[in-house]
């Protein structure tokens, strides 16, 4: 795999079993990687062993005054100093490549679950988290996939050198063989304490992640009522958690880092008395010993793999794991099982008894703003789990075909959902309507049925081309530059282009005027006409353009007719789309039962009968 070929054109099927498993099944797919960085990393690290041996080499060669011996090792040195250039300049390479590929595979993973899952994915999963995971996460994952393989390469050049010492000298090799795995496993005792430690900081950085992007999310409403100073103190006492945490890692690391240290330090000192004993007695030469002190001196490197294999395993596990979390959610507890069927027909809702026959505008009333997103959200094919990843409702329906049961791309083909607070990418205007769409729709008239003139004006007005087009002019990201009432028409607009069977609106026209909703809602449905659509809405003028309206209360339907009827014959109903006060509600339902029609309500009947 090179950089050049991302993004992968598959980035394959994750085992989301458990973090472990993720970075395992990772490293699996990187093999060919994995294995160039280790043989690379194998050149690299014997090129390094073999300089004490050439070294002692020409130590030997002065001593017994051998210019020929001197000149060959001066030689194996200079093609020994060629190959570890190489071999470290080829190791980093493939090394890198590894850490961005693996990094890059789990970002389109992400990615791919990002849009599978739409807006539901922030209900289930905060998205502090998504974003730490997409950021912070991805690195600490790509650098245990990276120096896994320089590990490998560390660890095999450590055990060919320990063995060709004890060949090359066994009095001295035996030591520093016996030597080594206790120096590599010294720190085992310590490891796990510090991946508690740095699992505790990682958890309480995701948390202040979560923290700072909820306060920014919403700085306006902080500031509306005052909460700007509250919340900011939230955030000092929680970065004030993860840097005391972050503390408490380091000193870990740091002590894990004292002992790799503090245990060759002893090794090189033994090994230096014991071997100057043995020169002086004769019993080794001069040239031994300098070989053997410089093999376990550069040993000390390769020694080095094993604290950062531990470090970076014990900071990438928590970062995999939150990976899975999110990797591991469905938009349904079930497979597609449906395959080559465009649904068609009545949309109908199995939980609530919501049906929206098909080629009609119905509009939904709801009373609770929260009840009503879960269930727009529910008629797009997103079905609500439980805590056990069980379904907690049945499926939607389009015709006789689950939503649920249909692959992702024919489901988002057949019914389409705006959310409430549709986002508008940066781009031109142009750009931001060439969707998939059936065709049928042209820009204009989508632009024409959203009453969306005055921000083609304004854009025609700073179009960079002599003729104004304001196709070509370029909107900021998330449509900053444009108020609210525009953004939004210009996602109902992007909604409607894409002209689907069935097509729902979760309060599409909450940020225009009463006379620019008024003639949305007569655009939609004149549009839309012979097309299913469904539009939670409490505005009496959109709700008087719909064929029929139905009223959903405490999750179930009550009530289904026209608009001016339910406002006569329906408590419930009059009280949302009139938003009566509790005692107004109440006297109202006891009119109601007796047959009388008091006053107020009467008065407030026909003043929204006039504004329809």
């Amino acid at each position: 795999m090179q950089i050049r070929d991302l993004p992968y054109s598959d980035p394959g099927d994750p085992d989301v079993r458990s973090g472990p498993r993720f970075l395992y099944w990772l490293g699996r797919n990187q093999l060919a990687g994995q294995l160039k960085s280790l043989s690379w990393g194998l050149l690299h690290q014997l090129g390094i062993a073999g300089l004490p041996v050439t070294v002692g080499l020409a130590v030997q060669a002065v001593i017994d005054r051998s210019g020929g011996r001197l000149a060959l090792a001066g030689g194996l040195i200079l093609a020994l100093g060629v190959v570890i250039a190489v071999g470290d300049t080829m190791l980093h390479r493939t090394a890198v490549t590894n850490w961005i590929s693996a990094a890059a595979r789990v970002q389109q993973l992400l990615a791919r679950k990002t849009a599978e899952l739409g807006s539901a994915l922030t209900r289930r999963v905060a998205a502090g988290e998504v974003v730490a995971v997409s950021t912070g996460d991805v690195e600490k994952i790509g650098w245990f996939v990276e120096a896994l393989s320089r590990f490998a390469a560390a660890a095999t050049a450590l055990v060919v050198i320990c063995v060709g010492l004890a060949f090359y000298l066994p009095s001295l090799g035996l030591m520093v063989a016996l030597a080594m795995p206790v120096l590599a496993l010294a720190v085992l005792p310590l490891l796990p304490r510090a991946t508690r430690r740095a699992d505790e900081q990682r958890e309480k950085a995701g948390k202040a992640t979560e923290l700072a992007s909820d306060t920014v999310a919403g700085l306006r409403v902080l500031r509306g009522i005052g909460g700007e100073e509250l919340f900011l103190g939230r955030y000092r006492r929680a970065s004030q958690e993860v840097r005391r945490a972050a503390v408490r890692s380091a000193r870990m690391w740091a002590l894990i880092s004292a002992v790799q240290v503090l245990l060759p330090g002893i090794l090189l000192i033994s090994l230096v008395w014991y071997g100057a004993t043995l020169a002086r007695d004769g019993r080794i030469d001069v040239g031994q010993l300098v070989t053997v002190y410089s093999a376990a001196t550069l040993m000390l490197f390769p020694l080095r793999h094993f604290e950062e294999i531990a470090m970076a395993y014990s900071f990438s596990r928590p970062s995999a794991q939150r990976a899975v979390r999110v990797l591991s959610l469905h938009r349904s507890a079930r497979e597609a099982t449906v395959e080559g069927v465009t649904p068609t027909g009545d949309l109908y809702d199995p939980a609530t008894g919501l049906m929206a026959p098909r080629g009609q505008f119905t509009a939904v009333v709801c009373g609770d703003p929260d009840e009503a997103g879960r269930l727009a959200e529910r008629l797009g094919g997103h079905a609500e789990t439980g805590e056990d990843g069980d379904e907690a409702a049945p499926s939607v329906l389009l015709g006789a075909v689950a939503l649920d049961e249909v692959p992702l791309d024919t489901a988002r083909a057949a019914v389409l959902v705006q959310d409430k607070d549709p986002v508008l990418l940066s781009g031109t205007l142009q750009e931001l309507l060439d969707v998939p769409s059936s065709g049928l729709v042209t820009a204009e008239a989508a632009l024409e049925a959203a009453q969306c003139g005055d921000v083609l004006s304004a854009l025609a007005q700073a179009s960079p081309d002599d003729d104004g087009d304001p196709m070509r002019t370029r909107i900021t990201e998330r449509g900053r530059s444009l108020s609210g009432g525009q953004r939004q028409r210009l996602a109902l607009a992007r909604s409607l282009v894409t002209d689907p069977e069935a097509l729902v609106l979760d309060e599409p026209t909450s940020a225009v005027d009463s006379h620019t909703e008024a003639r949305v809602a007569a655009g939609i449905a004149k549009l839309r006409q012979g097309r299913t659509t469904v539009a939670f809405a409490s505005s009496p003028l959109l709700l008087d353009a719909a064929d029929r309206v139905v009223l959903v209360h405490e999750g179930t339907v009550v009530a289904v007719g026209v608009h001016r009827e339910l406002l006569r014959t329906e408590p419930r109903y009059r009280a949302v789309v009139t938003r009566e006060t509790d005692d107004e509600a109440a006297a109202s339902a006891r009119d109601a039962v007796t047959g009388i029609t008091s006053v107020p309500a009467a008065k407030s009947i026909q003043e929204i009968e006039e504004r329809a």
